[in-house]
């Protein structure tokens, strides 16, 4: 097994980032935190990467934070939990949000705690019919966190929100996609093919547009209509003036599918 704690694959036009941590259910500790915040910088920076896939390796995608690490009978005081969200979870969320290219989750297995809330900061969820979603933070006498609070009453309302954060009661894959939590729940030996399906697709579409939109729809929950219709004004006026753009017309007049790793001259 790989002494990564964070799995790396560089393919045509996308990347593979797994989080490779299996005997801990890929748990987070401060070293897979740092991998993989420089492997999403990577991506971010890498022009010729149009699409990340994020997974787990084994079998299940992450159980949140390694409590072991934050265990207070260990380290002989109560740990500063705010202070591992201002350096860690918060951050890595913000930086997969502000990602100028769609970031697609693969959820195989369990996603628990920190872990459910980093697969739905993703842009598309994907999760294998036999995953579970679990707020585990009650039964540690802890909050949602790495915007749990933030996902679960935005998509599910605040009735289904308090239930599941009250609870930690698992949300099975089918009801998540079912509930608008996720996109889809697929046969789990089809999660891959179809979490790399799309990200070979994103890869060759217009990655400008793909940010434009993800920042409109970011900003429409807070926005009022009024402002949301200037804002898309504006992302409209960018797009427009894009060589993306320019292919993506001349491919429709010309019937044939626009090649927007060519752009238009």
């Amino acid at each position: 097994m790989s002494d990564e704690t964070v799995l790396h694959e560089r393919k045509d036009g996308y990347s593979v980032i797994t989080l490779n941590r299996p005997d801990r259910l890929n748990a987070f500790n401060e070293v897979q935190h740092k991998e993989l915040r420089a492997a999403l910088a990577e991506c971010q920076e890498n022009a010729d990467c149009g699409a990340i896939v994020l997974t787990g390796a084994g079998r299940g995608f992450c159980a949140g934070q390694d409590l072991s690490d934050r265990d207070p009978t260990l380290i002989g005081d109560s740990p500063d939990l705010g202070k591992t969200l201002e350096t860690f979870y918060n951050p890595l969320v913000r930086t997969i949000r502000a990602m100028p290219k769609p970031v697609i989750c693969a959820v195989n297995g369990v996603a628990a705690g920190a872990g459910a809330n980093v697969a739905l900061a993703c842009d598309i969820v994907i999760a294998a019919k036999s995953a579970k979603f679990i707020q585990a933070f009650s039964k540690i006498a802890l909050i949602p966190d790495a915007g749990g609070t933030y996902w679960l009453t935005r998509q599910l309302g605040e009735a289904r929100a308090k239930a599941l954060a009250l609870t930690a009661h698992p949300l099975a894959a089918d009801d998540a996609a079912a509930w608008g939590l996720i996109w889809r729940a697929v046969e789990d030996d089809r999660l891959m093919a179809e979490a790399t399906a799309l990200a070979e697709g994103f890869a060759r579409g217009p990655t400008h547009a793909y940010a434009l939109t993800k920042k409109a729809i970011h900003a429409a929950s807070t926005n009022s209509l009024d402002d949301q219709l200037d804002l898309e004004r504006q992302l409209q006026r960018e797009a427009g003036m894009s060589d993306d753009y320019k292919e993506g017309v001349a491919a429709f007049l010309q019937k044939r599918p626009a090649d927007y790793r060519r752009k238009a001259g």
